[in-house]
């Protein structure tokens, strides 16, 4: 097939033009139809074995009628988690948790290009020499990251980090041996008592799938504000609810809208609750303030190796936005969030709740870390002898431990 590189792309024109001049909308049955008819009867196709012409069928059909052109099979296939271009030549799928390398590839940058521009345009994003570099979101919320060619040097680089089309629930994370029973009864109590938790984990640990399943124990008569960069997050069962997401900057440099504003902005929208997808830099001071300012059962992500680990970064990101002391900072931090969850993905390619710790208080100098649950490779998730210290909300509620 890739000797008749030019039999594809004059396919793919004329039949581009046939479906142009069509009157009405075709539909894409009515469309692959059309193709299938073409190449059959085309004399360049006729030393094609079947299984070539199917092939050519396929391909020609996706980059006419799907915005992701060749990437398309892998965006239907269930068990595909993630697809990694890396330039027009090397493409990468995890399929059930292992990286494979995919057996097609664009036949010119300039097709992936194109599928990386089409993706932007759909939420009002552009990616160019100026701005080489977006994070974006496919229509089912799927994660869509990418990288111009004068950026990166094998070629343009596209990351697709898809999410599974039923929805997680508690039961299915126990079932898979992510938490336990006990774990997720005390975290559902927590969340209904509105204690302001935070969930940390490094990359593809599972965050926002469990930041999905906590909200699903938020009060359904309580208003809450989702904010993020890009909207991936799928509550579902909220009637009362305000998705805001992020904008970049256009090619003059205006109207960009960041996480730090649409935070500030959330405070006058009397929510109950703020959910803030995931905090990367100065964001994380307003986070924090509308934690300390009456928002309880506030929930947010953030990439971290470790408890400890994450609250050092959260002390960074939070120097980033203002020079407070230390001090200062360590206690608004230690004021703010009630709980970490702490996730992690183990050699065996599965995701774990690795520590459930509670945040005690500020000594003056460093954050008291109470831990509640951790994570042995025997034994998996185990209460520790520890117990939590700060009740007020469990009690205002009017729920027992």
């Amino acid at each position: 097939m890739n000797n008749n590189i030019a039999n594809l792309y004059e396919t793919t024109g004329r039949m581009r033009d046939e479906i142009s001049m069509r009157p009405g909308e075709l539909t894409d049955e009515e469309a692959l139809s059309m193709i299938e008819s073409s190449v059959f009867k085309n004399e360049n196709f006729t030393f094609y074995s079947r299984a070539e012409k199917s092939e050519l069928i396929s391909r020609v059909f996706y980059a006419l009628r799907k915005d992701l052109d060749v990437l398309q099979p892998y965006a239907d296939d269930d068990e595909v988690s993630e697809i990694m271009v890396n330039g027009k030549d090397d493409i990468f799928i995890e399929r059930r948790g292992k990286i494979e390398k995919a057996v097609t590839c664009f036949d010119k940058t300039e097709d992936l290009e194109e599928v990386i521009r089409r993706i932007c345009a759909k939420v009002h994003r552009e990616i160019n020499e100026l701005n080489p570099i977006v994070d974006a979101r496919l229509a089912d919320g799927s994660r869509v990251s990418a990288v111009y060619k004068n950026v990166a040097i094998n070629g343009p680089i596209l990351t697709i980090r898809k999410f599974p089309k039923k929805e997680i629930t508690m039961d299915m994370l126990i079932r898979n041996g992510s938490l336990t029973d006990e774990a997720a009864v005390f975290l559902e109590k927590l969340t209904i008592a509105g204690y302001n938790i935070f969930v940390s984990g490094g990359t593809s640990s599972g965050k926002t799938t469990f930041l999905n399943v906590l909200s699903n124990y938020i009060p359904k008569d309580e208003r809450v504000i989702v904010i993020e960069d890009s909207a991936e997050l799928q509550i579902r069962e909220i009637k009362n609810i305000v998705r805001m997401e992020c904008r970049n900057a256009n090619v003059q440099g205006k109207g960009k809208v960041d996480m730090k504003q649409l935070i500030k902005t959330s405070l006058r929208m009397r929510p109950d609750r703020i959910i803030v997808g995931e905090v990367r830099g100065e964001e994380v001071l307003d986070m924090i303030q509308a934690m300390n300012t009456g928002h309880d059962g506030s929930l947010s992500t953030g990439h971290g190796n470790s408890i400890e680990g994450m609250l050092r970064r959260l002390e960074s990101m939070f120097l980033q936005a203002a020079s407070f002391p230390i001090e200062a900072i360590r206690a608004q931090i230690a004021e703010g969030i009630d709980l970490i969850v702490h996730m992690g993905r183990l050699s065996n390619k599965s995701r774990k709740v690795l520590e459930i710790a509670e945040i005690k208080g500020f000594d003056g100098s460093k954050i008291l870390v109470n831990t509640l649950f951790k994570f042995n490779i025997d034994t998996g998730l185990v209460r520790s002898r520890n117990e939590l210290q700060n009740r007020e909300k469990l009690e205002l509620r009017g729920i027992a431990l």
